[in-house]
């Protein structure tokens, strides 16, 4: 994983802080892989049943908090609430590790 302690635990607080104290993230994409260089942050939060609205308030806090902490980077964040079977929340899951 290409993530320092400190990043994951920026990312780990970040969630918390925008999706609530239950929400867990997983790390997906290439900086799963040791041997790539570069690349964005893909990130899954798997949450508790959000609207819309809220879903995307909570993801763009998110964001804002990860671009103060980490700096500006490219960083994708998909949601994952209850019964979620999108392809890519699969994806996730398989290839992806818990923060």
């Amino acid at each position: 994983m290409r993530l320092s302690p400190e990043q994951i635990a920026q990312i780990r607080q970040s969630a918390a802080e925008s999706f609530g104290p239950e929400a867990r993230v997983w790390l997906f994409g290439s900086r799963v892989d040791d041997s790539k260089r570069g690349g964005d942050i893909d990130l899954l939060v798997q949450t508790r049943a959000l609207s819309a609205d809220t879903a995307l308030q909570s993801k763009i806090r998110m964001l804002g908090l990860l671009e103060a902490r980490l700096g500006e980077r490219k960083i994708d964040i998909v949601i994952e609430q209850p019964g979620d079977v999108r392809p890519i929340v699969c994806v996730a899951h398989e290839t992806g590790l818990a923060l």
